[in-house]
């Protein structure tokens, strides 16, 4: 199999702008068919233009946006593409089934019904008037019918809002189930640990440019890896900057933070200077890589080809040095 029939989603140059907003500025990105991918971003960022690009809502002003090697519109409406949105309303005075079983029809090669309803969590409410359900069971209806179709690809914009603990736990069991069938997901989230756990690789996306692409892995590293955390016992600040690994040095209070690509190279240093006291090593989170990248994304307009790379640079030379509590250096 080609590269192109490979090829579930794919973006080149990419741009959609409202007036002088340019909402996707630029986007290159190609998801492969079984990958399981996660769109990131905060408000605003370009997340749900993007999605539109991808199902064919909207046409973009440069660049061309392609499904399976076709247009959106196109492998949308060959059944190709199931989709749940955040905005879609309930259907008035039809049941759940009912619904269900309508659209299912409209597709060529739809999955069975009652296996769309079992894996939406939602066999129990098939008789229920869907304008008549709760905000977590609707999101889940509005999952039944993005399967209805048995589409090879899924796009699921913020799936798990509304849904309870026990819930999110049960949505995201069926999407793995039904991924695992060799189906393409795309998801955005503002849970980043549902994308940490669920997603082959996460995409970042910030003032419409995709900033970062990798696993949580990948992203965490890239971020500056893990924070080893010491008492700083008289030490001056910009001497923990010199040691191995070190990227940035924060000073809260009598205890300094080091944020470090190597904390194993950075640990054996501190003993072999005797300032061990106090030491904390605590694991990157993806919160942690997330707000570092978009930091970085937000750098002002000609930054250079961020876009162009699998993860964002960092610069090694200059560890920063901060310190909070009102006390500054």
């Amino acid at each position: 199999m080609t590269q192109t029939e490979n090829t579930a989603v794919s973006f080149t140059g990419a741009v959609k702008t409202y007036g002088a907003v340019r909402a996707v500025d630029g986007v290159d990105l190609e998801i492969g068919r079984g990958e399981t991918v996660a769109l990131l971003g905060r408000n605003g960022a370009g997340k749900s233009t993007s999605i539109g690009l991808l199902l064919g809502l909207y046409e973009p002003d440069a660049g061309a946006v392609e499904l399976f090697g076709a247009a959106p519109e196109r492998s949308v409406r060959a059944g190709r593409v199931g989709a749940m949105l955040q905005d879609a309303r309930p259907v008035p005075r039809v049941t759940v089934g009912e619904l269900v079983t309508f659209l299912a029809s409209r597709y060529p090669t739809p999955i069975p019904v009652a296996r769309a309803l079992e894996l939406a969590g939602i066999a129990d409410l098939a008789g229920r008037r869907v304008d008549r359900l709760s905000g977590g069971q609707v999101q889940r209806v509005r999952f039944a019918l993005a399967l209805a179709g048995d589409p090879a690809l899924l796009v699921l914009d913020e799936p798990t809002a509304a849904l309870d603990v026990e819930a999110r736990h049960t949505f995201w069991d069926s999407m793995r189930t039904y991924a695992r069938h060799g189906h393409t997901v795309l998801f955005s989230t503002h849970y980043l640990q549902e994308a940490d756990a669920h997603a082959d690789r996460i995409v970042i996306i910030d003032r419409g440019r995709i900033v970062a692409d990798g696993t949580g892995e990948e992203l965490r590293r890239a971020a500056g890896g893990n924070l080893v955390c010491v008492d700083l016992a008289g030490g001056e600040p910009e001497s923990f900057g010199l040691l191995p690994g070190v990227r940035s040095v924060e000073v809260r209070g009598d205890r300094v933070r080091l944020r470090t690509d190597d904390s194993d190279a950075t640990v054996i240093a501190l003993a072999e200077l005797g300032a061990i006291r106090g030491l904390e090593v605590i694991p990157a989170s993806l919160d942690d890589a997330f707000l570092a990248i978009t930091a970085e994304g937000g750098a002002p307009e000609g930054r250079g080809a961020v876009s162009d790379m699998r993860l964002p640079p960092r610069g090694h030379d200059q560890p920063r040095t901060t310190r909070t509590r009102g006390i500054t250096v």
